[in-house]
């Protein structure tokens, strides 16, 4: 898809999961959720903790559901050594809150890293504004559920 053929309803829903999804990791990081926490060492957000810690008490709500059954594609290296798209894989997770994790990280990395052809869902926009709505309710979720409203939307 051209950026020129991307409708405004894409770019605007596009721009809120980016927003949120940017929030949600702030969440992560002001509450220690950190992939390292030396001292000198990056401050980068750690899902996996957030994972570690929540995943007995995360309630799958329908949206979640959907968004399992919608079921974000990754982009791989086929065996001709070409692009191709496949579901993610799920099979390192044991538990809900893993799985809708790692489709919340598929629809953020396949919208800014993810190759923009060769499948044909990523030109499909109703799918596409559908996986960024949900995903962008499930982050609200998230920050509700587990009580991060306040660092999540700024008010203090």
């Amino acid at each position: 898809m051209r950026y020129i053929e991307i409708s405004a309803q894409l770019k605007e829903i596009s721009f809120d999961f980016f927003y949120w999804f940017s929030r949600f990791e702030f969440v992560l990081k002001e509450n220690k959720f950190l992939k390292n926490n030396s001292e000198g060492a990056k401050a980068e957000p750690s899902w996996q903790l957030f994972i570690e810690q929540f995943k007995e008490q995360y309630q799958t709500t329908q949206e979640a559901k959907h968004l399992i059954e919608l079921h974000p594609k990754r982009q791989i290296v086929n065996k001709y050594h070409e692009m191709d798209w496949l579901p993610v894989g799920i099979k390192h997770c044991n538990n809900d809150l893993c799985t809708v994790i790692t489709m919340l990280l598929t629809i953020r990395n396949n919208l800014f890293h993810g190759g923009k052809h060769g499948d044909i869902d990523l030109d499909n926009e109703e799918r596409n504004i559908e996986l960024l709505s949900i995903g962008k309710i499930i982050l609200d979720q998230l920050a509700n559920q587990f009580e991060y409203e306040n660092d999540y939307t700024r008010y203090y």
